[in-house]
């Protein structure tokens, strides 16, 4: 198990290193990233590389049984880059130029940038390939964190090549973009411009290529980095890290060109619920290279220093989320930083080593971690270290980007509403993988497919053949609406999944969007006077349906029911859809397909998920006295994991991994957790 964080000795002097080598191995620290941010450091000039100082700390860290992640240092430009080719900087939608000053700031489409960047890590990598240090390859780091799209003309030029390699020509392109709206016929791709600031809603197929464009633009420079790594005679895997649900970048894709999956996590403490949220993330990183351990890169020993209110970690809390990751599959546990920075943005960002010394709690909590890791036995790894999980939850960012431009009959805040399913079937520690829709679906019992606006035919086909072999899939409410070029089909809606469903939908009956707080709606957008102009009932449409009665928001659909033998499970009861189909099934095949034509509220989709995995005969990993405890499979080893104020009970037989123990039953208070090994799991 892995055990470390980002190492910055940069920013200190040699007699700190001493220092930090001797802390390191009180800590149980074996693994540090180094070099994220030392482009400056290590080219002073372009002329000049200076690997002195960096030869001394690999050395040390070395000598110190610490091995090294490096980086290629190519995630900050230092100032002399863009004094000397400012077309290396980046620009946003209004033509305003991203200056020197914080971090990450270049073009991805710069000619200069990728030159420069490009003779960097081949000297870092000449250099260090074969040092016994070295274990891992960290290329770069957060890509498009803080700059999501680039505007500039170096990415206008990039954006025209990439559309030309698509289409073709450019009628190819005006017939699927459909630029006869609006007069936006195209004569060549010179024409092209990324969307800019325009008076207007943007072409939402150009749209749609525009971050399609920029995810793989991103992966390119990634692909770059690794490939000179690789030339270099270097044999150890190669990693980026990601960050949960990104939205500019598509991980599915980004998933198979790296080595390993590194993942970068830091949940609110504000939130009580926040843990939900993390196990998301654990299990969105799990499933995208699945059979394949991950790391937790990053995340914080207490508070953050970027948010409005930077609430500290509560006693315990860091140990239950370190776990956590354990349990859905990481073989590392890292964070951001090392030792906490004396000056710059991130001086108030928490750190192994705390600015206020080593007398405090989070030097005891960091100490007591890296003394359990490091006492763990191997745990399931591989194929055998599988979450067990029967149920699949369809996360495509095609889609994501496709429902997230404007103009839509109501608007959805996608990721909010996939992780509420989520939250859902985890308040009934069902075990969840995410996966593509095109994946092999043949491990499970139930897919569930959320908000499917974008659907390919491929993907369409294979859910239809999921249910056709004996899965049962559910189907929500704005799905299956368009191609992959955010275009209708002939036909009208569902038509990908019309076979399957026996339904289609006549009208989408938007519903006003409940707030989510003073003039929110649950999307984060300003409701304006929408919400207070509303009369009652319009802002949700009841249900009535076997398994109880629950809210439906957002919209309440028209559904045509398209053959005899599909059964209405339940009805709406309220507003303008009073008494038509609220949640439909049809058998096909050896499975059956389910339709919903709203979303629930959390009680009501908690309601409706125990109705559909109870329908696939998928059961709880294991009943649990409180939704405050979350369990996690990993081959035969359960974590459990108390994130509530109360001690539980909770019933269990098997064996402790971490004393090797016999237990029958275990109690856990706060932020306690259990790896507790059943054979019934084997």
């Amino acid at each position: 198990m892995h055990y470390g964080g980002d190492y910055n000795p940069e920013q200190w002097d040699e007699a700190t290193w001493l220092d930090d080598a001797r802390l390191m191995r009180e800590a149980g620290v074996n693994l540090v990233s180094l070099g994220i941010f030392a482009w400056s450091r290590i080219q002073p000039d372009e002329e000049t590389f200076d690997f002195d100082w960096l030869d001394r700390v690999i050395d040390l860290l070395h000598e110190n049984g610490v091995s090294v992640d490096l980086a290629t240092a190519t995630a900050s430009p230092p100032a002399w880059a863009a004094a000397r080719y400012p077309g290396i900087l980046p620009q946003d939608e209004n033509g305003a130029t991203y200056w020197p000053g914080s971090r990450q700031a270049y073009s991805p489409s710069s000619p200069d940038y990728r030159r420069l960047a490009a003779r960097l890590v081949t000297a870092i990598a000449e250099r260090y390939h074969a040092h016994p240090a070295v274990v891992l390859w960290h290329v770069n780091n957060e890509y498009g964190c803080h700059l999501h799209y680039d505007y500039s003309d170096n990415a206008a030029r990039h954006f025209r090549r990439w559309l030309e390699r698509e289409y073709g020509d450019i009628e190819t392109l005006n017939r699927i973009w459909g630029t006869a709206f609006w007069s936006q016929h195209y004569g060549s791709f010179d024409e092209i411009v990324p969307p800019r600031k325009a008076p207007y809603s943007h072409n939402p197929t150009g749209l749609l290529d525009f971050k399609r464009f920029t995810s793989d633009t991103l992966l390119e420079l990634f692909t770059m980095e690794r490939d000179i790594i690789r030339a270099s005679g270097a044999a150890q895997p190669v990693t980026t890290n990601f960050m949960g649900a990104f939205p500019p970048l598509d991980y599915a894709k980004w998933a198979a060109e790296v080595d390993v999956v590194s993942d970068d996590n830091y949940f609110d403490p504000n939130d009580p619920l926040s843990f939900r949220g993390a196990a998301f993330s654990r299990d969105l990183m799990r499933s995208l290279k699945p059979g394949v351990p991950w790391l937790l890169m990053e995340q914080a020993t207490n508070s953050v220093n970027w948010r409005p209110s930077n609430a500290p970690k509560a006693p315990g809390q860091m140990a239950a989320l370190s776990m956590q990751a354990v349990g859905r599959g990481a073989d590392g546990i890292l964070f951001f930083q090392w030792r906490q920075s004396r000056r710059g943005s991130e001086k108030f960002h928490s750190a192994m080593v705390p600015q206020a010394g080593l007398a405090t709690r989070t030097w005891r909590e960091v100490t007591a971690l890296g003394a359990t890791l490091a006492g763990l036995p191997a745990l399931p790894s591989g194929a055998e270290g599988g979450s067990g999980a029967r149920v699949a939850l369809v996360f495509d960012w095609q889609n994501w980007w496709a429902i997230s431009s404007p103009d839509h009959p109501v608007r959805l805040d996608w990721l909010a509403l996939v992780q509420r399913w989520y939250a859902a079937l985890h308040r009934q520690n069902i075990a969840v993988d995410l996966v593509q829709p095109t994946a092999d679906l043949s491990a499970y019992s139930l897919v569930l497919l959320p908000h499917g606006y974008l659907l390919t035919e491929a993907a369409a086909g294979s859910l239809t053949a999921f249910v056709e072999r004996g899965g049962h899939l559910l189907v929500t409410p704005f799905s299956d609406i368009v191609d992959e070029h955010d275009a209708f089909r002939e036909g009208g809606f569902q038509v990908g999944l019309r076979g399957v469903l026996g339904v289609t939908v006549e009208d989408f009956g938007a519903l006003v969007p409940p707030a989510a707080g003073p003039g929110q709606s649950s999307a984060g957008e300003t409701a304006g006077g929408v919400t207070a102009l509303a009369q009652p009932g319009q802002d949700h449409a009841l249900v009535d349906a076997p398994f109880g009665s629950f809210r439906g928001e957002y919209v309440a659909e028209e559904l045509q029911l398209l053959a005899d033998d599909v059964t209405v499970e339940a009805r709406f009861s309220s507003g303008r859809t009073a008494g038509l189909p609220a949640l439909t099934t049809r058998s096909s095949g050896d499975g059956a397909a389910h339709y919903l034509a709203t979303v629930p509220d959390d009680e009501g989709m908690l309601a409706l998920t125990r109705w559909a995995t109870r329908a696939a005969g998928v059961e709880p990993l294991l009943a649990t006295p409180s939704e405050w405890v979350e369990v996690a499979r990993r081959g035969d080893v359960l974590t459990l994991i108390n994130h509530g104020p109360d001690t539980v009970s909770i019933a269990i037989a098997g064996v402790d991994v971490t004393t090797g123990a016999a237990v029958d039953g275990v109690e856990l208070g706060r932020y306690d957790w259990a790896l507790i090994r059943t054979e019934e799991n084997a």
